[in-house]
């Protein structure tokens, strides 16, 4: 009995000499107490969590080498060695994680499958009433573009058609638009199926990116393939198939498409005098490779052939017929790879191949152009911490264009070879997760005018809210002359902008909504008495554009209902080219406005999409005034309608109409060269083909998977 009571009190006093209190207080970096924190000694069970005066208080027995860790959801977690008894004070630092960290998102949307915070997806291209399946048609319903109808290309910001650059997976893509008749829109040569992300910046964009005044559109490609499939699609235009094939750590795909207006030409009249339709060939090919678990390597290529052939009546004597004809072989090919080496270092780079062949002729006079161009580019990226992030690279885009003008007088031939070397370096500093700033320059060298160019880039965003914050966006940005005047002038310098971008942005489950200001300056524009006479080139134009952009789209309010609604106002001016002063160039409307609703009717198993677009007023120059674009061509009205119709779980009847009002749009007129004899230059008006475009179309996928169809590509 003695021998117990002495255990025992040996034990007592043991325990309590070896027993100790761990306490303290848990706060963020400004001082303001963290409830819920979860501190504990490592490797054992002791601990508590911290109360709503951030304090914690604890008993432990453990005595060597112990670290006290404090760890709490969207915070690093903290581990500080106990050396004694007694109070601690610890002060987590806010951790930047992917889901809650603000994204500076000026002058910029993003889309994509997987993303959490777009406001466009790719998806939206080929459901889009009016925008038959266009990348750049779908794009035209967002702020800050313009209707330039007899084009079809993207004009951005009071920019032309030829400041806005494609980018396929990081690499340039030369001519990415298809060939057209004279005042008739062309087409993206790249079918929105293949990707699976998109960036389209209208400013501001990234200093990785460069030789685009206005614009940058970034395509993401899809990665490999789930399902093998095969799809045929039967169209009022012509047909096409297409197969996948796929494999654990591989997929292959491919696909043909023949294009004939001749068969909807005979059932819809149009206002050309066609001899021969267009029509083409087009081929696409697809691999990827999953090289490791993080690694990728990815190919693709496009081949395409096209010609057209039709009468033009002069514009002086409508009953004279000018011969028109239009061909254009394309190849395209784009090899990329990247890999995420370790947690801090990833790389990427890539090639790409452009050759294109286009044959144009009016009456006698013709033009032959065969342009070859190649980017090759190298990029690595660098995690130091969850707070900053590095992004460096190198490339060389080369372009070779040979060009041959022939007439009744001859054949005139000229050419240029031109090397663009160029380096870039960004930084992305994350202050906290509600502040980040992104820190660019890009460095070029252009081996024909021998100039070395370096375009600063600066970027920043506040989370003002858990669903809004603000960006602001700066940037120099440079773009070769156009290539008329490179042909002229070899050593023709380069043409500058700099923007100035400020955006509110909120986002929402199922809604969104920005509005976006900005102003752009250009600097060093080309002007000349004629393009073709390199004697008369000064590069001392200059211009300005400016505007206010707003956005907004909800999946939410009405049930299966999809709608956004877009605005822009533009105010811009260009002293450049031909223009004997400041002027608002003919391309540019100061308001436009687009309202895109898509509806899914369950009880018939369709979706229906309506469109309508509106565009102000843009100015002409009317050979009959003495005064210089100061005339005005009517408001721009286009109403369009869709519908995809699920026949089957496989086969989709698909229908779409452009201007269902028949409205009759002008774009702008054309004047002959030389007046009557009552001193009266004769006019034409610019105007569609035809009052309305209707397309009509079977999709028929065939797969082991039955769930698969075609019914989210339109």
């Amino acid at each position: 009995m003695k021998s117990f009571f002495y255990l025992l009190l040996t034990t007592a006093l043991f325990s309590s000499h070896a027993q100790r209190t761990l306490s303290g207080e848990v706060t963020d970096k400004s001082g303001e107490p963290l409830l819920g924190v979860n501190v504990y000694l490592k490797g054992t069970y002791d601990g508590a969590t911290t109360g709503i005066d951030g304090r914690f208080s604890f008993k432990t027995y453990e005595s060597d080498s112990l670290i006290l860790v404090a760890s709490f959801i969207g915070f690093k977690e903290a581990n500080i060695p106990v050396t004694q008894q007694g109070t601690f004070q610890i002060v987590l630092q806010e951790k930047i994680s992917q889901l809650n960290a603000v994204v500076i998102t000026a002058g910029a949307f993003h889309a994509s499958e997987e993303g959490k915070r777009e406001v466009l997806k790719p998806l939206d291209i080929v459901t889009t009433a009016g925008a038959t399946a266009d990348i750049p048609g779908a794009l035209n319903t967002l702020p800050g573009t313009q209707t330039v109808g007899e084009t079809g290309r993207l004009f951005v910001r009071g920019g032309d058609g030829r400041e806005t650059k494609t980018f396929i997976d990081g690499m340039l893509v030369h001519n990415e638009y298809g060939p057209a008749a004279p005042n008739t829109p062309s087409r993206s040569r790249f079918s929105p199926f293949m990707f699976k992300g998109m960036s389209f910046s209208t400013g501001g964009y990234s200093a990785e990116y460069g030789q685009a005044l206005s614009s940058a559109l970034i395509l993401q490609s899809k990665d490999l393939a789930d399902n093998n499939r095969t799809d045929i699609s039967l169209m009022s235009v012509g047909a096409d198939i297409s197969t996948t094939r796929s494999s654990e750590n591989s997929s292959v795909a491919g696909k043909i498409q023949y294009t004939n207006l001749t068969p909807y030409f005979q059932i819809a009249p149009q206002n050309l005098d066609w001899n021969k339709a267009p029509r083409g060939v087009d081929g696409n090919f697809a691999y990827r490779l999953k090289t490791s678990k993080t690694g990728m390597l990815k190919f693709y290529s496009n081949l395409s052939t096209s010609e057209m052939d039709l009468y033009e009546s002069d514009i002086a004597n409508p009953e004279i017929l000018l011969p028109v004809k239009v061909s254009n072989d394309y190849a395209h090919v784009n090899a990329s790879y990247k890999e995420v080496l370790n947690e801090k270092w990833g790389i990427r780079g890539g090639l790409s191949f452009t050759q294109s062949k286009d044959l144009a002729s009016i009456d006698v006079k013709t033009q032959d152009q065969d342009l070859k161009g190649t980017h090759t580019k190298l990029v690595a990226d660098y995690q130091h911490t969850d707070k900053v992030a590095v992004l460096f690279g190198a490339e060389v885009i080369t372009r070779k264009l040979d060009q041959k003008l022939s007439d009744e007088n001859g054949t005139f031939r000229q050419s240029f070879d031109e090397v663009l070397k160029a380096g870039f370096l960004e930084s992305e500093l994350f202050a906290s997760s509600a502040l980040a700033f992104k820190i660019g320059t890009r460095v070029e060298h252009n081996n024909l005018s021998n100039e070395t160019l370096v375009s600063p880039r600066l970027s920043g965003a506040y989370k003002t809210g858990v669903n809004s914050q603000v960006s602001i966006a700066y940037g120099e940005f440079y773009q070769t002359s156009q290539n008329q005047i490179i042909l002229s002038d070899n050593a023709a310098q380069s043409e500058k902008a700099t923007h100035y971008i400020a955006n509110y942005q909120w986002l929402k489950e199922g809604q969104s909504f920005r509005v976006e200001a900005y102003e752009k300056k250009y600097e060093q524009l080309a002007k000349y008495s004629s393009i073709f006479d390199p004697t008369s080139y000064a590069f001392n134009g200059d211009g300005s554009a400016r505007g206010l952009d707003f956005f907004w789209r909800d999946s939410k309010t009405f049930k299966n209902t999809d709608y956004w609604v877009s605005y822009s106002y533009l105010q811009t001016e260009r002293n450049y080219r031909d223009f004997p002063g400041s002027y608002t160039p003919a391309f540019a409307s100061s308001h436009n406005l687009s309202i895109v609703v898509k509806k899914f009717i369950e009880d018939i198993k369709s979706q229906i999409g309506l469109t309508y677009s509106f565009a102000s007023p843009r100015m002409y120059n009317d050979s009959n005034s003495e005064q210089f674009l100061s005339a005005k061509t009517p408001s721009y009205h286009d109403l369009s309608f869709n519908v995809s119709y699920l026949y089957s779980n496989q086969v989709i009847v698909h229908a779409m109409v452009n201007n269902v009002l028949g409205i009759k749009n002008i774009y702008g007129y054309e004047f002959a060269d030389s007046p009557d004899n009552d001193g009266v230059y004769a006019s034409r008006a610019i105007t569609p083909p035809a009052r309305r475009f209707i397309f009509l179309g079977v999709f028929i996928t065939l797969s082991k998977n039955k769930g698969i169809n075609q019914l989210p590509n339109l």
